[in-house]
């Protein structure tokens, strides 16, 4: 295992550059426009274009990859994010920039897509359980280290953007000098969201409500410690802290979701994260050790509404109809990161900043009630008949499920194994 990561650290590196530099771009855009001074429902309109242009690079850029090739397709989407990121400073225009944001958005779903496939391309029977669990690590942990860099800089210059630039430039170096062979991307299968609904609508609602809620609090966050009076520094350490949050509490909520109905658990961490928010709201700057761990337990604990509604749908779906299932679940979250930036700016706008942690609160009571009426109303899927817990990711795309342990379609030819464990035979 250790031998096929270490045949992977082109792409691993790519990873870090990419998302290290993409998560220190959405912070570092809410902080500029809060101190440019700009309405919070303005900045929602705003920062939601990305969750757009992410939707739409995951439906539409398998015919483009498809077209032109995996390299040239990475070149192509890094490039123009890292162009993207250089052009903001440029004008301070809010249809401009929400212009530039929706690219943002494509292009960066576009990379995920072609180093997703890739990663995937690699796994085989044995060891895709290891591989995913390798690629959210890493995930996560640049997303989190991508908040430091908000530190370099004023804000208010070029410098930082130029900084993200560099970082989602320099991510296509590795894989342009890559000996790896072009992985086939075939046709991502969704099953209708209404049909989806159907057979587990405790998983459909789920995965929008933890779209509202962690698309709405990555865009806004920002604004938020900005309004609180966090300086920067404050602001950089209160976003990774949220992110790390996320990473840590999925171990032991995997333990709890694997040993107890899982519509229960998902019943009582929606009403726990509620309770973290509405204590955030009540919360000031002024113990910001208190505020950040209230608000880590909030954001760990509704990143995890997603993986858990993937496994409450799973338990419900034939081994064969899993990938379908969860692409439709992460178009549902897609939905939902759309909804949130607007809806909780518009809360801003209205309450100030508790407006934020406010409607949270809010989506995560209307969860609890959703569930609790679907325990009492359907029957419960018996412990002992539940699929296996798998911590997935939201903030990703389609491809990346077929490394879904659960998927018993996933069944790497010889061909693949061979080439798979080929590397470890050479380095050994």
């Amino acid at each position: 295992m250790t031998r096929t990561v270490a045949s992977l650290s082109a792409l691993l590196l790519s990873i870090v550059l990419l998302i290290s530099g993409n998560a220190f771009l959405t912070t570092l855009l809410g902080i500029r426009l809060s101190v440019e001074s700009v309405s919070p429902d303005i900045i929602g309109w705003v920062l939601v274009c990305y969750s757009v242009g992410f939707v739409l690079g995951t439906l539409y850029v398998h015919q483009i990859i498809g077209r032109v090739g995996h390299i040239r397709a990475f070149a192509a989407f890094a490039a123009i994010a890292a162009v993207v990121s250089l052009m903001y400073p440029m004008a301070i225009s809010m249809a401009f920039w929400a212009c530039l944001r929706v690219l943002s958005g494509f292009s960066i779903a576009a990379v995920l897509v072609v180093i997703e496939s890739w990663f995937s391309s690699r796994a085989s029977n044995s060891n895709r359980g290891s591989l995913f669990a390798v690629y959210q690590i890493v995930f996560y942990l640049s997303a989190a280290g991508g908040q430091l860099f908000v530190n370099v800089g004023d804000p208010s210059n070029f410098m930082p953007f130029s900084l993200a630039a560099i970082l989602l430039a320099l991510a296509l170096v590795p894989l342009a000098l890559t000996r790896m062979e072009a992985p086939i991307i075939e046709k991502v299968q969704r099953i209708s969201f209404f049909t989806l609904a159907r057979e587990s609508f405790t998983g459909v609602s789920g995965a929008l409500i933890c779209g509202v809620l962690v698309g709405g609090f990555y865009a806004l966050g920002p604004v938020y410690a900005t309004l609180m009076g966090l300086d920067v520094a404050k602001t950089s350490t209160f976003m990774a802290s949220a992110i790390v949050a996320a990473m840590l509490l999925a171990w032991p909520l995997g333990r709890l979701c694997d040993r107890f109905d899982r519509r229960r658990v998902m019943f009582w961490v929606a009403m726990l994260a509620s309770l973290a928010a509405i204590a955030v709201s009540f919360t000031g700057a002024s113990n910001l050790w208190l505020l950040t761990l209230l608000v880590g337990l909030f954001t760990g604990l509704s990143a995890m509404i997603y993986p858990i509604s993937v496994a409450i749908t799973n338990d419900r779906m034939e081994s064969t109809r899993i990938v379908a299932a969860s692409a439709t679940l992460l178009l549902s979250y897609g939905v939902g990161s759309v909804i949130g930036p607007v809806a909780m700016a518009e809360l801003i706008n209205l309450m100030g900043p508790k407006g934020l942690f406010v409607g949270n609160a809010g989506f995560l009571l209307v969860l609890a009630v959703i569930t609790s009426l679907r325990i009492t109303y359907t029957d419960d899927v018996a412990v002992e008949d539940q699929e296996q817990y798998v911590p997935a990711m939201p903030e990703t795309s389609a491809v990346l499920t077929e490394m879904d342990p659960r998927n018993t379609e996933f069944q790497a030819s010889p061909e693949i194994e061979e080439m798979v464990e080929e590397p470890m035979r050479q380095s050994g």
